[in-house]
């Protein structure tokens, strides 16, 4: 078991400031994430070392024992009391390492009826099988996968299924629109949020979002389209827009968003667009020049002003 100066640094000076790769964990509680991660996985038979960032490395780099990453696990562990951490640790790395030893998962036999298409940070694959990728959104790609036991396998060369991309896209966003959602209202004054959660594939279910509003929001058609935001995997945040409580509802959306983005397993993005009528996504939101603060992006200003517009008679009665 090695720990080398960056942990030590980590329980020292400065342990209640942000870490800044283990988010959302402070310094000092990163340092015993590490710790803990490292005496789990000797007890596994592991031989890691912890040289920065986020993941735990093969102390001997010839040999072929397994990066273990734990941006996802400081997530999880967040999210509960410290004397829990420990049993998370454990179960997280043994899980990990029992999906190992099963050896690569192997291609569905059935992609027709088992892909299911997923939204995944570009980052976060190899770039050699991405980079003739379209994005979704920015920085986010859909990619067909399967679940089986609620473990995500991600599958990027749909040759060793038979098929070609697009089939493979084709049949994922099929049963992307045959999940069941589960939907959360939430009012706040004068507006309603909808946050779909409670599955791997909450948020993409925005890759089938005319579904998701029809079936799940009961709306048919939304004529001034809709707020939305994908912050982590398991949230996909939604308002409808129907008024000016559009403004409200942004800043709303931002703050939810840019905590989750932040704090919740599987981070995708922080940002808030505005998806018009015909399900094209577009920023919310926009840089100034001299970085002050947000300011609404030209599509949605001009929506405000023609709601604005549509309010006058029903404010002069």
């Amino acid at each position: 078991m090695t720990i080398d100066a960056a942990t030590e640094y980590a329980q020292g000076n400065n342990s209640a400031r942000p870490d800044p790769t283990l988010t959302p964990l402070s310094r000092r509680q990163a340092g015993r994430l590490v710790q803990l991660a490292l005496s789990t996985a000797t007890r596994l038979g592991l031989d890691l070392a912890y040289q920065g960032g986020a993941a735990l490395v093969p102390a001997d780099r010839s040999t072929d024992t397994p990066v273990l990453g734990l941006s996802n696990l400081a997530r999880i562990v967040a999210q509960f009391d410290e004397d829990s951490w420990p049993v998370l640790v454990d179960e997280h790395f043994s899980q990990l390492l029992e999906q190992l030893r099963q050896g690569p998962p192997t291609p569905p036999t059935d992609p027709e009826r088992e892909l299911i298409q997923r939204l995944v940070p570009r980052d976060a694959l190899p770039a050699g099988w991405t980079a003739d990728r379209p994005d979704f959104l920015p920085g986010l790609l859909s990619v067909p996968s399967t679940t089986d036991d609620g473990i995500v396998t991600m599958f990027l060369e749909p040759a060793d299924m038979g098929i070609t991309w697009t089939d493979a896209e084709r049949f994922g966003l099929a049963n992307l629109r045959r999940l069941t959602d589960h939907v959360e209202h939430v009012q706040h004054e004068d507006l309603q949020v909808d946050f779909v959660t409670g599955t791997p594939f909450a948020a993409s279910r925005a890759l089938v979002l005319d579904t998701v509003l029809r079936e799940s929001l009961h709306v048919d058609r939304a004529p001034h389209g809709v707020l939305a935001a994908v912050p982590a995997r398991d949230t996909l945040m939604l308002h409808v827009i129907r008024d000016l409580s559009v403004i409200p509802a942004l800043g709303l959306l931002l703050n939810v968003a840019a905590r989750s983005h932040a704090h919740d397993p599987g981070p995708l993005s922080p940002e808030v667009f505005m998806v018009t009528p015909d399900f094209r996504w577009l920023p919310a939101t926009t840089v100034s020049p001299d970085y002050t603060p947000l300011r609404l992006s030209r599509e949605l200003e001009t929506l405000t002003k023609v709601l604005a517009a549509s309010d006058l008679p029903s404010r002069s009665l």
